[in-house]
């Protein structure tokens, strides 16, 4: 007796240490997870700061020297609580009312109603927004909306989302997922292939509705519910690559409108394929008798909402598609129920559509017109949105305008500034960031006015995060949450770019002041003697001209990490020992030949000898690979490795599987700070004061001597400057809804 609850942040700390130790999809990814609380709840005001509370905590330990790394062991972010999920608030019309009005809100204890406490309603939505501003969360899901959207709510009411947000149904329920590749319905002139993507639909449909009662669940319950009202999640993906490629600007009415036609169509026909599976096969879901009367109320909200498609930006055959749909799933569905309780929602894709052959996913625009990709032997690789060339011919510009355009965005990574290029054609290749050499990126106003064209087409919600510069304002998002809820969204997350303080993997340089006044220093009067001649070389190496030899020997300490790989060639046996420095880069190579005599043994000997003491010295790997790859002896022939099948002697072997499993090629030299220097051609270069935001702006040698950070230029568009890095590759990641994906290899830091 006399104990008391401490209120949910308390427990909520307990289910987020539970996340934390979780790792989605059974390897490295963090579990997803999401928390809401309803505006009206006594705890409301505690749990719109909790989050923002505990990002200032970090801040305080990266400012005490703690690693402000993601998913660091005892760093900055993972001594904190609440890391592990996304938080939203759940407001209805009354609140939002109130907050037009400058009306009073009040909390209620949720067993007898009684009120606790009351706000300044404007007062509630000002702390949402400066938490957002301060760590992104919490998020908003519009209750009313969403409930009056619901088919099935005199079952139950929607309580909440899955942690991207985009699926809102019954509690304890489950939904298959599923997504289109939209650019695969383009014909060779570009047009989509209406009855081509309805067919489709059709089919991934019936599909999906074989999977129901095929797939695992996590639970009785949802297992109950899922084969009771049988929700699926069908999507689609390139939406962006789509619109530029027919050179339709993603924040345009005509953009807008296309896409809203597209998943009008999607939406109309999935539910007219459940419809028809209802009307020829099993007959409804079995919770659609007791639901009939609001499911076929959204679906005439449904119908209603094409009919405010603006049809002077559509093709005709699009817009009588949509139409056709939606008449004859409300016709169909009144006479034989339907065998779904919800068709279609807007996932992330961010593994998927990497699958797919995808450019953009979901329902977010391209991320640059540029991307970079990392090869497996080493390298980048420069990539120019394929879609562009579409996007001018369709435009008017002939073949010989095209190719100097397209050449130049190969020499600046910018479209901006492209001779010929007219400026009223520039916002058809705005992309969601803003390219390192150019101005112009999509608003985050259009992010939003895309979401709204596309929400009245959806059973459930769409999963993306507004992007907001780091210079916008608190009142920026208070403005976004509003319009959101104005233009009928049923959930919104905001990010400001640069509000988590972590340790970016690489910075621009910036200008430090010293009481106003810029600092500049030569990087070399920075270095000790034998650095300097590091710099010097390094520099020679890289303009390919004669330089001072690098003699400087890097030895491994004594005690190092190694692995060995065992091989075979042509039934001959053998096996590598790499021997790596702290950094993980190779320092030494063994190779032992099983029943081989004392001469090849001690030829293979000496040669890994000798390549040790080259990667010692800083020859490139890279280089030693193509030096030796595809050298011819015998033995030669079929390995045991699937990754290389056939080599054609030992050395070949050696070193193709060195540039699987070493892909950027580098050595310890090539990632000694040094190295950064010598990329540099200016004489002079900005030292960098401590970031204001707090994350740490200098690089140090192993004996403590400061370096300035450099730019590394593996990337055409200004980067998040808080991104992760890719848990697989190491790329630094781009949101992707409320999780990150990976451009470079797709991986995706959460549920998607």
């Amino acid at each position: 007796g006399g104990n008391r609850v401490g209120g949910r942040c308390r427990f909520m700390r307990g289910f987020d240490a539970f996340a934390g130790a979780i790792k989605s999809g059974g390897k490295t990814r963090r579990a997803a997870k999401m928390v809401i609380l309803n505006v009206e709840h006594p705890d409301i005001v505690d749990f719109i700061s909790c989050k923002a509370v505990e990002e200032k905590k970090a801040w305080a330990l990266i400012d005490a020297g703690y690693d402000g790394g993601f998913n660091v062991v005892g760093g900055a972010y993972d001594s904190v609580n609440y890391q592990n999920a996304n938080h939203s608030v759940r407001v209805s019309d009354e609140f939002m009312q109130a907050v037009l009005k400058d009306g009073e809100w009040a909390t209620r204890a949720v067993t007898n109603g009684r009120t606790v406490d009351t706000y300044r309603a404007r007062e509630v939505m000002r702390k949402m927004a400066d938490a957002a501003w301060v760590c992104g969360d919490p998020g908003i899901q519009y209750d009313t909306t969403v409930n009056d959207w619901h088919t099935c709510i005199n079952t139950a009411r929607i309580n909440a989302s899955n942690p991207c947000s985009e699926y809102m149904f019954l509690d304890d329920s489950a939904c298959n997922l599923a997504s289109l590749n939209l650019r695969r319905f383009q014909n060779d002139r570009g047009d989509f292939e209406v009855e081509a993507f309805r067919r489709a639909v059709q089919t991934t449909s019936t599909a999906m509705e074989i999977i129901v009662d095929n797939s695992h669940y996590p639970s009785d319950r949802i297992a109950a519910n899922s084969y009771a009202f049988r929700p699926l999640g069908l999507g689609f993906a390139n939406l962006g690559a789509l619109l530029m490629s027919r050179s339709l600007p993603y924040d345009s009415e005509a953009g807008r409108a296309y896409s809203a036609a597209i998943t009008a169509i999607m939406c109309g026909e999935a539910y007219k394929q459940s419809a028809k599976i209802s009307m020829d096969a099993t007959g409804p879901f079995k919770g659609y008798a007791a639901n009939e009367e609001p499911f076929l109320r959204v679906m005439r909200k449904h119908r209603s909402a094409v009919e405010r498609i603006d049809a002077a930006f559509v093709p005709y055959d699009m817009m009588q598609a949509a139409k056709e749909s939606w008449d004859g799933a409300i016709e169909i569905g009144q006479k034989y129920g339907f065998r779904n309780g919800q068709a279609t929602v807007l996932a992330p894709t961010g593994t998927i559509a990497f699958l797919m052959d995808c450019d953009t996913t979901g329902v977010e625009p391209d991320i640059a017109i540029v991307k970079y990709k990392r090869l497996v032997g080493g390298g980048l690789i420069k990539i120019v949105n394929q879609t562009i060339p579409e996007a001018l011919s369709k435009l008017g510009y002939t073949v010989k305008q095209v190719e100097a355009i397209i050449n130049h965005i190969d020499a600046h990574d910018t479209i901006e500034g492209a001779p010929g290029l007219k400026d009223e054609h520039l916002a058809v290749f705005d992309c969601a960031f803003r390219s390192s050499n150019g101005t112009r990126s999509i608003h985050f106003m259009g992010h939003i006015r895309m979401m709204a064209a596309v929400q009245p087409f959806l059973s459930g919600a769409i999963s993306k995060t507004v992007n907001l510069p780091n210079d916008c304002t608190v009142e920026d998002i208070e403005d976004a949450y509003i319009t959101a809820w104005k233009l009928g969204l049923k959930a919104i997350a905001v990010y400001r770019d640069g509000c988590k303080r972590t340790q970016p993997l690489s910075t621009s340089l910036a200008q430090a002041t010293t009481d106003g006044k810029a600092v500049a220093a030569d990087p070399l009067e920075l270095l000790a003697p034998e650095e300097k001649k590091l710099v010097e070389a390094l520099r020679a190496r890289k303009a390919g001209r004669p330089g001072a030899p690098m003699a400087n020997r890097y030895k491994l300490p004594d005690e190092r990490h190694s692995f060995t790989h065992k091989f075979t060639i042509a039934g001959h046996e053998g096996y590598i020992t790499v021997g790596m420095y702290e950094d993980g880069s190779p320092g030494e190579i063994f190779v032992r030949m099983a029943k081989e005599g004392s001469v090849i043994a001690g030829l293979m000997d000496s040669f890994a000898t000798a390549i040790s003491l080259a990667l010692q010295h800083g020859v490139p790997l890279q280089l030693l690979i193509e030096k030796f790859k595809g050298t011819r002896f015998e033995p030669s022939g079929f390995t045991g490795n699937q990754e290389i099948p056939i080599a054609t002697s030992i050395m070949d072997y050696l070193f193709r599987w060195l540039a699987l499993r070493f892909p950027t090629g580098d050595t310890v030299v090539d990632r000694h700070p040094a190295a950064k220097i010598a990329q540099l051609d200016l004489p002079k270069i900005p030292l960098l004061a401590k970031d204001p935001l707090g994350a740490a702006a200098s690089v140090t040698f192993e004996g403590g001597k400061p370096l300035i950070p450099v730019e590394v230029k593996d990337r055409a568009w200004v980067q998040e400057t808080d991104a992760p890095p890719c848990h697989e590759c190491g790329t630094l990641m781009v949101r992707n809804g409320a999780c990150h994906k990976c451009p470079n290899c797709g991986a995706t830091s959460g549920c998607s």
